[in-house]
């Protein structure tokens, strides 16, 4: 697979985002375990995860916990997988979803990832979305003080815009290394967080990439040039989204979620597929609404 720089490592153009194998509607675990290694055995480098990746409060950390039993059980070399966790959210009397952003969260949250990942220091950690209790500088500082303290490797933010990618930049510097937001075919509001991370050589993470895609019945609306190029080459409609967004800038590595082995190895194949002047001219003009 195509290798994409994240910070100070190469990662696959493709990553795979865990939270599917987690969430309402999560197979089984043998069936997460075979997703995760037919990521990596198509060449993914790149493990996207949270804590609060779970059914509720009784299993806060399930996804964490799943990836790293997952990657002990792999017969192959994982010393080249990045994972990359988030901290930041909660889930408050079950199955809600809330925030906390305090320094004094985040670090002990990033002490409870570091002990179910099973790791020294965690390879990336970001701050999954902004409490707006807590102000953007105290939470983005706790992963300054976290990095100075080796217990990670290097800082992203997630549901960022550019003002704040642009104080997370003056006060992380070069431990900053990615933005998670939401992008899509379907939903395209974070074009201008995509065109200031090129900027600043930040890693750009489109997390749901598939939306508009995923759902059959939309294929036949304004989302149609994805199915016909798809048809034309041969090849699946998601397979076009993610190749799109690979041509968008060299600092985008989309995280499809998974919870089937044949639904990632479609997605990494995206890696291998170039699309031409004519293809992309007609799929960024695709409307998201």
């Amino acid at each position: 697979m195509q290798q994409r720089r994240l910070g100070s490592v190469q990662v696959g153009a493709i990553g795979l985002g865990g939270m599917p194998m987690s969430v309402t509607g999560r197979p089984d675990t043998e069936r997460s375990i075979r997703t995760i290694h037919a990521a990596l055995d198509a060449g993914v480098t790149l493990i996207d995860t949270a804590d609060a990746y779970s059914l509720g409060s009784d299993d806060f950390g399930h996804n964490e916990s799943l990836i790293a039993r997952a990657l002990a059980s792999y017969g192959g070399d994982t010393s080249a997988v990045l994972v990359a966790t988030k901290g930041g959210h909660t889930r408050p009397g079950g199955s809600e979803w809330a925030q906390n952003g305090s320094p004094d969260y985040l670090r002990a949250a990033c002490d409870a990832s570091l002990a179910r990942l099973g790791v020294e220091a965690i390879g990336l950690y970001q701050y999954h979305r902004p409490d707006p209790r807590v102000p953007w500088a105290e939470s983005i500082g706790a992963l300054r003080e976290l990095a100075d303290a080796g217990k990670i490797r290097q800082a992203g933010i997630s549901n960022a815009d550019p003002d704040q990618i642009r104080q997370a930049h003056e006060i992380l510097g070069d431990r900053l290394t990615a933005v998670q937001n939401q992008f899509s075919p379907e939903f395209r509001s974070s074009e201008k967080e995509l065109r200031l991370c090129a900027e600043l050589g930040l890693a750009f993470l489109p997390w749901s990439p598939l939306g508009g895609i995923g759902r059959a019945g939309d294929l036949g609306g304004r989302f149609r040039p994805f199915a016909e190029i798809a048809e034309a080459r041969g090849v699946s409609p998601q397979q076009v989204c993610l190749a799109w967004q690979l041509s968008l800038a060299p600092v985008v590595v989309p995280i499809p979620g998974a919870s089937r082995p044949e639904t990632i190895r479609d997605s990494a194949a995206a890696a291998d597929l170039t699309l031409d002047e004519q293809e992309l001219a007609a799929l960024n003009a695709v409307s998201p609404t």
